[in-house]
């Protein structure tokens, strides 16, 4: 079994999480691990909560929902590994972005959104 830091592979052009980054004890961890498994112009596909970057972007229906989430679920989850990250479930664009530069990427934009998801698009 392999943790998002050490899975094993390497060379693809496609990488996708799908909700996980801000469960993670070392999201800066796993990203770089994603970062170093790509090919040089490849893509890593990351989907997480939709939320701001500041509290009185998230007092939505949908935001209030997923602090109640991340209080319960997501702050405990990423306390309960090793890493030290608490990101949560409204981990907001700016700290998604900062967590994918420490880990090497110079790419990053946001590719789509819904209600409920924001879908970067990731590069090295």
């Amino acid at each position: 079994m392999a943790t998002a830091q050490t899975f094993t592979g390497g060379n693809y052009e496609l990488a996708t999480t799908f909700d996980a980054l801000h469960d993670m004890g070392d999201p800066v961890g796993a990203a770089r691990r994603v970062r170093e498994s790509l090919t040089p112009d490849g893509t890593w596909l990351l989907v997480e909560p939709f939320a701001g970057d500041n509290v009185e972007d998230n007092l939505t229906p949908v935001g209030r929902l997923f602090y109640a989430g991340s209080l319960f679920l997501c702050v405990p989850n990423g306390l309960s590994q090793a890493g030290g990250y608490a990101l949560g479930g409204q981990a907001g664009e700016s700290a998604i972005r900062q967590v994918t530069a420490e880990a090497g990427f110079t790419r990053f934009r946001r590719a789509a959104q819904t209600p409920f998801n924001l879908v970067y698009e990731v590069r090295p």
